[in-house]
């Protein structure tokens, strides 16, 4: 079936998404609870906005995000690292790739990289940021075909397992 992206009322369709992201990520039904009110609460930041990926009709990926505010708590806990690479100004005027995911069953076909894309488009900022696991992945290999490199690296969230990498690149993105 054909793959259609097109704008999401994340609000409305944040169970859906979540699923997805559950599946894509591993999340348990917890966890997916605690994400429900993030997103609902970042969908209210000013300039905040989804894209979904589609067949048939069915959710299968999406993708959200938001002008960067150095105040929002993402900000606060990558700028130390970030400043301690000389990258801290990637936090200013730049759009903050909040969250992509793709269901498992459809990755690999170009997803992520049209949804990551069309976002980005519309972004206003001359930059994006971003951060995904510290660990060589599909993610990570996609991000670095789109321009992303990384700021900085061992990044720790508080209460995620693993340490994540924050990286940047200048927009448009590449295509190839």
């Amino acid at each position: 079936m054909d793959l259609v992206i097109g704008p999401l009322d994340l609000t409305a369709h944040v169970d859906e998404a979540l699923a997805v992201q559950a599946v894509a990520f591993g999340l348990g039904p917890d966890e997916v609870a605690v994400r429900r009110q993030i997103v609902i609460r970042h969908m209210t930041h000013p300039g905040a906005r989804a894209l979904g990926a589609t067949t048939g009709g069915r959710l299968v990926g999406f993708v959200y995000g938001m002008p960067n505010d150095r105040t929002h708590w993402w900000s606060t806990v990558v700028e130390p690292y970030l400043r301690a690479q000389g990258n801290d100004h990637w936090l200013d005027d730049s759009f903050v790739i909040t969250e992509l995911h793709v269901h498992p069953a459809h990755q690999n076909r170009g997803a992520g990289r049209a949804l990551i894309t069309a976002i980005t488009d519309t972004a206003t900022q001359p930059r994006s940021i971003l951060s995904a696991i510290d660990t060589e992945s599909p993610a990570r290999a996609l991000y670095r075909s789109l321009g992303y490199q990384d700021l900085a690296r061992r990044v720790l969230f508080p209460s995620a397992p693993r340490p994540y990498a924050v990286m940047g690149a200048p927009l448009p993105l590449l295509r190839k």
